[in-house]
Order: C-alpha cells, then structure tokens, then sequence
C-alpha cells in the first residue's frame, strides 16, 4: 500500500510545476489612457473626427527652409571672411563665386565641428587680418576697396612655398583658406546647379563631377 502511493506521488512531481503555473495570476495590462475626443479636430462625446478633419500642414523643401546660422567667427572675424572669400572666389565665366555659393557661412559652419587646431589657425589668421588692415588703413579688412586689399595680402601671397607649415598666422591661415574656400564653392548646390547649366558636367569644362548633384547643403 505505502509503496503504491509512493509510485501515484512520483507519477504525479511533473504535474505540480503545472499546476502551479496555472495558478498564477497574468500579468496585468497596462490600460491604455483614455482619449479625450474633444481633443481631436472634428471629434464628438460620441467618436473621433475623420483623419480628413485633422488640420493639414504646408510642407516644404529643406534646402527651402534651412539657413546657415553664425556659430564660429566673431563679427569682425566673419565679415573678413565673407571680404575674402569674395577677393579669392569672385563669380567667373557665368559660375557663382563664393559669397553666392555661401561658402563663407558653410567654412563657419564647418569650423564650429572642427578640430582646435583647425579652428585655431582661422581665429588666428581672422585677427592678424584685421589687425594689420587697421594698422595699415585704419579699419577692418571688410572695409577695404581692391587697391588696399592687394597691397595687404600681396606680399603673403608671393611668399615661395615651404613644406613645412608658414610661421606667421596670416599666412599659415591664408594657405588653408584658399583650398578651402575653393573646395566649399565648387561642392555648393549653386555651382553644380550652374555648371550643369552651362554644360560642364558633361565634359565642356569646369569642375569634375559638376551637375551631378553631389554637394554639401546650407542645413542647420
């Protein structure tokens, strides 16, 4: 007798984890918040408003709605550079120069997710700008006409290139910006749109790759 309940026990160990499995309550559901209908344009105490009724909103191109903001330069330090860009970069053979391709606000841009190294050099290179105009002319490089621009930036510019970086901050600065402004104008929107244009993109001149619509974007 003890040993037939002792082999109706053993046969009956498996079925405990069941059952006691089935015993344990479901998890509760998180109850979703209730919806105030009165909230909904077009919606009743009786039911929701059609997705017609919800208020459409005007939808526009990026490119349409973005614009550069300052974040870098000062003032001072951005107006020299807009002056440079156009002095280095000016309009050409029906191709937008760079203050129409807006390569000054896209190096700005750039600058402030630079390195500090980078960022260092054009701060530097910004001042020793403006500092010689007002030594020279008594006021900033942006207020300069051609004549005066030349006979500032003249002499750093003739200067033989040396391997190893220049010493003085203007030129140093000037050796960057010069590829940089050329390379933050020929990858605007403006100058691929314009060289398609004007038929460069299909091997009548201009940059390589121009009217292929791979450019940088004036994006915030």
């Amino acid at each position: 007798m003890k040993r037939r309940r002792f082999v109706q026990a053993l046969a009956a160990a498996p079925a405990v984890p069941v059952l006691l499995a089935q015993q344990v309550a479901p998890p509760a559901t998180t109850q979703q918040p209730a919806v105030n209908p009165q909230m909904v344009p077009g919606g009743t105490r009786g039911g929701f408003g059609s997705m017609e009724d919800l208020q459409k909103l005007d939808v526009v191109s990026p490119d349409d709605a973005a614009s550069m903001v300052q974040r870098f330069c000062t003032v001072d330090q951005f107006a020299a550079l807009q002056k440079l860009s156009d002095t280095m970069m000016p309009p050409m053979k029906g191709m937008p120069g760079a203050l129409e391709a807006k390569a000054p606000e896209f190096l700005d841009f750039l600058l402030g997710h630079s390195l500090a190294d980078r960022q260092q050099i054009y701060k530097l290179g910004l001042d020793a700008l403006n500092a010689q105009s007002r030594k020279s002319f008594s006021k900033t490089f942006a207020k300069l006409d051609a004549s005066q621009i030349t006979e500032l930036l003249t002499p750093p510019l003739k200067r033989p290139w040396t391997y190893d970086p220049p010493a003085d901050p203007l030129e140093r600065f000037l050796r960057a910006f010069k590829a940089d402004v050329r390379t933050a104008t020929t990858n605007s929107k403006e100058y691929s749109v314009a060289a398609a244009a004007n038929g460069a993109g299909a091997g009548g001149g201009g940059r390589r790759g121009g009217g292929l619509g791979l450019y940088w974007n004036s994006l915030d």
